[in-house]
């Protein structure tokens, strides 16, 4: 950019290439050997008769070479279900399975349900107990199958140790584990003098998906 003053005293601003500026000060034969010497460079991948030739020509197109940006890391996924079941993460094994190993986790339950319930009064509604229960992690409570289509899950009763989509995992006092369906049962859970009851066939989510979905109030003929 040259900056020029005309005869009556005004700046002009003059854009010139930067080649024109080094023709006007190396002279013709010195920019033309340095224009020569820059094509050869920008062209390196030819031989020196096969750059003359490309020299000759009108039109010379110079290689572009793009930057290659970093490519990012790939965020690693975690284990798929199917992995899970395959390393057996959510098995129990036989030495822990044992009634009493669990019973302070059944009083951090019942202390959960009474701040969830703001304190488990007897002029409290059953039926917001039951509200708060339908929602509530369940893991630690003390839960029995009042009724069945197998009659030898009626009568089971245990501390929930493991809740699926599909199934309830119980430990007994005498230390065996069951595995009931909720498909065609019904389950009491008891607390501090208030029972509540589950029908299984209408529970059937996992318990992350119960914490926002809305039950509806109705009758039921399931059993």
């Amino acid at each position: 950019i040259l900056h020029q003053r005309d005869s009556r005293g005004f700046h002009t601003t003059l854009k010139v290439s930067a080649l024109h500026v080094l023709v006007g000060e190396l002279g013709t034969q010195r920019a033309e050997a340095f224009v020569r010497a820059f094509l050869k460079r920008s062209i390196p991948h030819l031989s020196q008769q096969d750059s003359e030739n490309q020299l000759q020509r009108k039109a010379v197109v110079l290689e572009y070479f793009a930057r290659h940006k970093p490519k990012q890391k790939k965020k690693s996924k975690g284990l798929s279900a199917r992995h899970r079941r395959d390393m057996r993460l959510f098995d129990i094994n036989p030495e822990q399975q044992r009634y009493s190993l669990f019973l302070p986790l059944h009083e951090l339950w019942k202390q959960y349900i009474r701040d969830l319930c703001n304190g488990l009064k007897p002029d409290t509604q059953p039926q917001m107990i039951q509200a708060k229960l339908l929602k509530a992690d369940l893991h630690g409570a003390m839960i029995s199958v009042t009724k069945s289509k197998c009659p030898s899950y009626v009568g089971v009763t245990g501390i929930l140790l493991q809740e699926t989509k599909h199934v309830f995992k119980i430990i007994t006092k005498e230390d065996h584990l069951k595995v009931i369906p909720k498909l065609n049962c019904v389950f009491t859970i008891e607390i501090d003098g208030f029972i509540s009851y589950i029908y299984g066939s209408k529970f059937q989510l996992r318990s992350s998906e119960r914490s926002a979905k809305k039950f509806k109030v109705k009758g039921t003929i399931d059993l």
